[in-house]
């Protein structure tokens, strides 16, 4: 039952208190920070030197006010003109005048400047001086290949950062001033401009093709490609000459790492006909480096050492080349086998070798692929050879693996769970067997399968010893098994020789219903990983029974194991049939106490304090059982409070805080639907940890203070409390709207002041400011859709009174935007809100107004906005809205009789064409299903909550149900209206849209006369 409603007397001012610390926040962050030593200018005098020197100080200061002031200070002055030069000079002086940790910060904070700068965009004006420009590319090198190693490597950033802006055309001296430094025989030098012109060249790899990338490349290739295979050559010669002596080689070898990485980046896009020319001499010495040996190279068993980081390297390189270029490789590619299969037979299981060992494999993987290569893994004694002696032992658990599960659980779920074990000797593995597989399935089943039964066998004598046996069976299963795998819905396509379903049954589903959680932790894991893997894929009875246990099982005391029992019961919530979900909120809605207990229990656990997989689960039953969650909202909403305290001390995960306000989210409007007056309660121990996010300037969280405090705004019962609009003033200053990351959230908080408090808007002044806001968004090519929200929400929620002074003034804004600088997203944007402007006032009085801006211009609209470029807006809600707007201009006199009767004909054809576009929607319908991986803009400091969006998605709900039906209801009427001469203009169209025509009629059962 509700609360009485006055409850809300209650309502204390805490946003008050939040009003003020906005007001510090935006002074210390914004405001001018004054130094008791400011720079009078920016020339290059010993007196600015020394005062720069003292601030970069100030910037290690654990005076938090001293700190703040400095690196404000140095945010300031980076637009002016020599500052860069001052910086520069800076880094020349020696160490004796400057601190070694004062030039690094110097070089950092250059480095900041260039990445922040040197690129600009139209919205932004340019903070780096022509001049200023010209000195650095001129002495940055120079200087890089002078500097101590952490200088080097702040600089060696900035070079990759101007050089993927200005090389080559505006930096052509780059490549070969730095090729040219290959010969100074200092290798100081060398592997400095060998790193550097792979921070530059690194790019390669992955970009798109394109014809300017190709000649950009072709232009490296012309500078560099001999002077590195030169360079390749000399370090061999220099390596043989210094078998004895272990420093040398050290050195030599780091640099034959960075060229072995160049050779990958020049060749990575298409195979340059330098290297096809000298391929004999690159692949001699990738021979020689892959069979090279020396005591004096050899590191700890835990520590990767620089040979091993040199083959493995060039096992990269040589796999780029059997995958991608095999014709022109051919006459080397047994030579290599031999030579990688060796190199697999005589290395260890030790650390230090696995990303060679993985590299390794999937060379072979990468041999194995084609059908031509089959015949050299189709002998019987070869292919038991790679099963005994390369797949199973990298397949077994080590005990580095052991320690990997017990002390660093995060990383172990980021490699097992997450794919991010792409360099692992276990993924190797099973990318190697899943190619042989795909060539010899029914072998490759039947001597694995001899495998799993021996292995399981052994675990079935002796559990507590040959445990790992079974770990490694699981694991082998479920590589045979998996033909194809989505992460959204696990394995998609299984092999038919294995039966999954009589596996999970008989070794899967005892160690999860094992009444011990906390018995053999690793295989546990294994266990409920093989069921996420194959959830889809399972009989859903065999699943659904496992989620009691999965249950059960987060009390656990590993990790590990409650974090894969989470993700484990998160994945079967989502599981869908034909687009419909396979569990209900009455399958859940009786364990749901069990859930938020246990799941609530294991972010207690030391090490999963901020589990953003148990968090994202928690998310999951709160949206699920919808507000069911109110019968545990005594249990739920304290622990969320506190773990909100927790996070604005300390957040380490960002995707463990988005699920957190997530749930906040869901359960405020859970809650205040429900019960009056509690949306006090949710101010009163929610604003005071807001004033600390904010105090402490905390920005990853600011956006979602601003998110949760629009769901409070708009869940107000009656007028909206003083304390409230006490924020407005600051939440239009301008100064604020400087931070990209704020700006969505922003938009949303005034969308819910724009619905609530319009009123007081317009009584306290500020509805021009928040014009003055649409103003700025609009002249921005990033955030001008955000603009447009924030107009919709005007348009829709403020008295047509309030706004009719403006209209003309505001269009005349959006059309000088168009007029500038026309974007395919600001079109579709203005083509939303001219429809929905027709919806709110009228087809004519949008005529009316474009056409009082310029006599006739409505025709110029319709001829190069609206035909054109209506079937480009996207998304059902907008496409709703564009054609009712469309219909809107269609059935008004104007158009159809009036002065713009000559494009009634056009305007119909074009509304019939987007009527019969088909929609293709990127994300799934219901919220529920929502992945934070398809939110398309997560960031940490900007990320939005969908589940805090706001509730009017479809302006015209209750309105317009169906597009298709008002249009044809519409027409009818202008029938009735004109008797006879609307059969005769659907004649004068073309035959297809009149059928469609016909087909809207007959669905809305209407007539024309």
């Amino acid at each position: 039952s509700k609360q009485p409603a006055a409850a809300a007397a209650a309502c204390v001012t805490t946003p008050y208190f939040l009003s003020l610390l906005l007001l510090n926040y935006l002074t210390v962050t914004f405001g001018v920070c004054m130094l008791t030593r400011p720079l009078s200018n920016m020339e290059v005098t010993e007196e600015n030197l020394g005062r720069l020197v003292e601030v970069l100080t100030h910037t290690f200061s654990l005076d938090v006010s001293q700190r703040r002031s400095a690196e404000q200070f140095l945010n300031q002055v980076e637009g002016h003109e020599n500052y860069p030069v001052l910086l520069l000079t800076l880094l020349t002086r020696d160490e004796t005048q400057v601190p070694k940790n004062i030039k690094v910060a110097a070089a950092i904070n250059l480095k900041n400047l260039v990445k922040r700068n040197w690129v600009v965009d139209e919205d932004e004006t340019n903070k780096i001086s022509a001049n200023d420009r010209t000195v650095i590319k001129r002495e940055i090198v120079d200087l890089m290949l002078r500097s101590s190693e952490g200088v080097q490597r702040q600089l060696s950033e900035a070079i990759s950062i101007i050089g993927k802006s200005d090389f080559p055309h505006q930096w052509l001296d780059l490549i070969p001033y730095m090729a040219e430094k290959f010969k100074s025989g200092d290798f100081n030098i060398i592997n400095g401009v060998l790193q550097t012109s792979y921070s530059v060249m690194r790019r390669y790899e992955y970009e798109n093709k394109s014809d300017d990338l190709w000649r950009e490349i072709k232009f490296v290739l012309e500078n560099f490609a001999q002077p590195l295979t030169n360079l390749l050559v000399e370090l061999m010669k220099f390596a043989g000459d210094n078998l004895n002596n272990a420093v040398a080689l050290k050195v030599i070898f780091s640099s034959l790492v960075s060229v072995g990485k160049l050779f990958l980046a020049l060749n990575s896009q298409d195979l340059p006909e330098f290297f096809e020319d000298n391929m004999a001499v690159w692949m001699e010495q990738f021979l020689n480096l892959l069979n090279f040996t020396s005591p004096l190279l050899e590191s700890q068993d835990d520590e990767i050492g620089v040979l091993e980081q040199v083959k493995s390297q060039v096992c990269e390189d040589i796999t780029l080349y059997a995958a991608k270029y095999r014709e022109e490789f051919e006459p080397f590619i047994e030579k290599f086998v031999t030579a990688v299969w060796n190199l697999l037979s005589t290395t260890t299981l030790a650390v230090k070798y696995d990303q060679m060992v993985s590299h390794a494999i999937q060379f072979l993987c990468a041999v194995a692929e084609r059908d031509h290569s089959k015949g050299l893994f189709e002998n019987e004694q070869v292919l038991s050879g790679i099963c005994e002696k390369v797949i199973l032992p990298n397949m077994h658990l080590r005990p580095c693996d052991e320690e990997l599960f017990e002390d660093s659980p995060d990383q172990w779920v980021a490699q097992e769970l997450e794919g991010a074990d792409s360099e692992t000797r276990r993924r190797a593995a099973v990318d190697f067997v899943r190619v042989l597989s795909r060539h010899f399935e029914a072998r490759m089943t039947q001597v694995f399968g001899q495998y799993v039964q021996s292995m399981l066998a052994t675990y079935a004598e002796k559990p507590a010893e040959c445990w790992r046996n079974k770990v490694a069976a699981i694991y082998l299963v479920t590589t045979l098994s998996a033909k194809g795998h989505t992460a959204r819905h696990g394995a998609t396509k299984i092999n038919e020789l294995v039966n999954i379903t009589e596996f999970f049954q008989g070794h899967i589903l005892p160690e999860l219903k094992h009444q011990d959680v906390n018995h053999l932790p690793v295989l546990k894991a294994e266990a409920i990983k093989y069921v996420i893997s194959f959830r889809s894929a399972l009989p859903f009875d065999a699943v659904k029974i496992c989620v009691p246990d999965l249950t059960r099982i987060l009390t656990a005391q590993s990790p590990v194991v409650h974090t894969y029992a989470a993700a484990a019961i998160d994945k079967i919530f989502l599981l869908q049939v034909n687009n419909q979900p396979v569990v209900q909120k009455n399958d859940v809605a009786p364990i749901a106490g069990s859930l938020y207990i246990n799941l609530l229990g294991a972010m207690a656990i030391p090490g999963s304090e901020q589990n953003e997989y148990v968090m994202k689960t928690v998310m999951r039953v709160t949206s699920l059982i919808e507000d069911d969650m109110m019968q545990h909202a005594g249990l739920i909403v304290p622990q969320l409070v506190i773990k909100l305290q927790h996070v604005a001390k300390n957040q380490t995960k960002p995707h463990y805080v988005h699920y957190l306000f997530e749930t906040l989210s869901l359960v405020i409007k859970a809650i205040c639907n429900s019960v009056d007056g509690a949306v006090c309660e949710f101010d009163r121990n929610l604003f005071p940890i807001f004033q600390e996010i904010l105090q402490n300037e905390i920005d990853s969280l600011i956006p979602y203070v601003f998110q949760i405090i629009s769901l409070l705004l708009e869940r107000q019962k009656s007028e909206v409390p003083e304390a409230y609009l006490s924020l407005l003033p600051f939440l239009v200053m301008p100064v604020l709207w400087e931070r990209p990351g704020y700006v969505a959230p922003m938009v949303r908080l005034l969308q819910a002041y724009i619905e609530k408090a319009h009123t007081k808007i317009v009584q306290l002044g500020k509805l021009e400011a928040v014009l003055g806001v649409f103003n700025k968004l609009n002249a921005s090519k990033t955030n001008d859709h955000e603009g447009f929200y924030l107009l919709q929400c005007m348009l829709l929620h403020m008295p047509k009174e309030v706004l009719e002074n403006y209209w003309n003034q505001v269009f005349t804004i959006m059309f000088r935007r168009l007029t500038s600088s026309k974007t395919t997203k600001y079109v579709k944007s203005l083509l939303v809100f001219f429809s929905l402007f027709t919806c709110q006032h009228s087809a004519a009085r949008l005529i009316q107004i474009v056409d009082t801006l310029q006599a006739g211009m409505f025709s110029m609209v319709i001829d190069r906005l609206i035909v054109p470029d209506v079937q480009k807006v996207s998304g059902e809600v907008e496409k709703k809205i564009c054609a009712v707007g469309l219909t809107n201009l269609i059935t008004d006199p104007i158009v159809y009789t009036g002065t713009y009767n000559s494009h009634w004909g056009v305007l119909l054809e074009t509304l019939v064409k987007l009527f019969e576009c088909p929609e293709d929607s990127s994300l799934p319908a219901g919220e529920h299903f929502i992945e934070i991986e398809d939110i398309p803009a997560f960031q940490g400091s900007s990320a939005r909550l969908m589940h805090a969006r706001r509730s009017d998605s479809d302006p015209l709900k209750g309105q317009v149900e169906n597009s298709q039906i008002y249009f044809a209801q519409r027409l009818a009427q202008l029938s009735q209206a004109h008797p006879g001469t609307l059969q005769e203009r659907l004649a004068l169209i073309n035959q297809d849209a009149q059928a469609h025509i016909l087909k809207y009629l007959q669905l809305a059962g209407c007539n024309l006369v």
